[in-house]
């Protein structure tokens, strides 16, 4: 049997659909107590940062968060001027260039202290800070036996207008579980950390603790400012909330053949065919993001109903088992969305290849194409 030559010039395609951002801003928006941070960190996780930002800012959020300078530079780079936070950098990052821009950034150890502070003088500009504490987790933030000299020195920072204390933030490690002792501790520690920092007479007007995950299911967590990123994109980490999805992955059919009973597809022929079969090949593999992981329990929508991925994910192939069916070259098959069509969605995904659906959205490969529906 000969594989088909493909007509169609379609190409695999990620929609991304700003309704359901708009809708799940406006469900944080209306839960939380003070302002909605809309994390647009990883290019606002798949979804395009500029228009994620966009339109969380227009429909309840007043704050961006990003991790690096070099994506706060990018926002501001397309126009927008709503305050931005930034709160992972190395030690000699761009601190001057941060506050030309006006970012806020995250201070998490003495050493970035003094780095900031640095620019602060030069610039003859405060620095807008947010003392970083580390609540639990072990990464990002000053551990709490260093917290004490952190306040000290941001105090004495701000004195000589080098820098303004405007917040002081955490993060949560077990929000995706409520109810977990852990968060109860770690907003223990946090409530302990402001104390500190009050103690040596700041008084950041900001505080923050919640993502996502806490933002919906932990009052107890909630502050006067409140970052969310997954949930706009419309994954809930709790598993609590029905949010909005807003990604679908789709790809044309570039090949069809029939195949005799015995025949095997990919790598390793690690699928054999048990009947005469019809297979549909999908250009696009683990290189756009299609993770390896899911072979052989993956599913596509084609035609109305879902197929297997058969054989091993390749780097730019995934082959789907039709049966008796058959399809044109050109038809469309989805690979993920959010579900209202019979689609597997993203969520399906991760669990196929053993991740969480934040790796599966921010994993879509540069080649393929992108589109907004707005």
């Amino acid at each position: 049997m000969t594989v088909l030559a493909a007509r169609s010039h379609a190409r695999p395609t990620v929609h991304v659909d700003l309704a359901a951002v708009a809708a799940n801003t406006r469900v944080f928006a209306a839960l939380v107590p003070g302002a909605l941070m809309a994390v647009v960190k990883a290019d606002g996780f798949g979804h395009g940062a500029e228009a994620v930002a966009r339109t969380a800012l227009a429909n309840g959020a007043s704050w961006l968060g990003v991790t690096s300078l070099d994506e706060a530079f990018a926002l501001r780079e397309t126009g927008l001027r709503a305050p931005v936070l930034s709160w992972l950098n190395p030690v000699d990052a761009d601190f001057d260039a941060a506050i030309l821009a006006g970012i806020d950034v995250a201070v998490p150890s003495e050493a970035h202290l003094r780095a900031v502070v640095a620019a602060g003088l030069g610039a003859h500009a405060a620095v807008r800070v947010h003392l970083h504490l580390d609540v639990g987790m072990s990464r990002d933030g000053a551990p709490p036996a260093q917290w004490d000299q952190l306040c000290l020195a941001a105090a004495a920072a701000q004195r000589a207008g080098a820098v303004q204390v405007v917040g002081v933030m955490g993060h949560l490690g077990h929000a995706d579980v409520p109810g977990h002792p852990a968060n109860a501790t770690s907003r223990s520690v946090f409530g302990w950390g402001l104390g500190v920092a009050r103690s040596v007479g700041l008084r950041p007007p900001l505080r923050h603790l919640a993502a996502t995950a806490a933002t919906l299911t932990d009052r107890a967590a909630h502050h006067n400012l409140s970052r969310v990123g997954a949930g706009l994109i419309g994954i809930d980490p709790s598993r609590s909330t029905r949010l909005s999805p807003a990604l679908s992955l789709s790809a044309p059919v570039v090949g069809v053949r029939r195949v005799p009973a015995g025949a095997t597809v990919g790598y390793g022929g690690a699928w054999q065919a048990e009947r005469e079969s019809t297979l549909a090949l999908l250009p696009l593999g683990y290189a756009d993001g299609v993770p390896r992981a899911a072979s052989g329990r993956a599913e596509v929508l084609l035609r109305g109903r879902r197929r297997l991925v058969v054989g091993l994910v390749s780097m730019d192939q995934v082959v789907v088992d039709l049966g008796d069916d058959h399809v044109e070259l050109g038809e469309v098959a989805t690979i993920f969305g959010p579900g209202h069509q019979g689609e597997p969605t993203a969520a399906e995904w991760a669990l196929w290849a053993g991740t969480i659906e934040h790796e599966i959205v921010t994993g879509i490969g540069p080649r393929v194409i992108r589109s907004v529906v707005r």
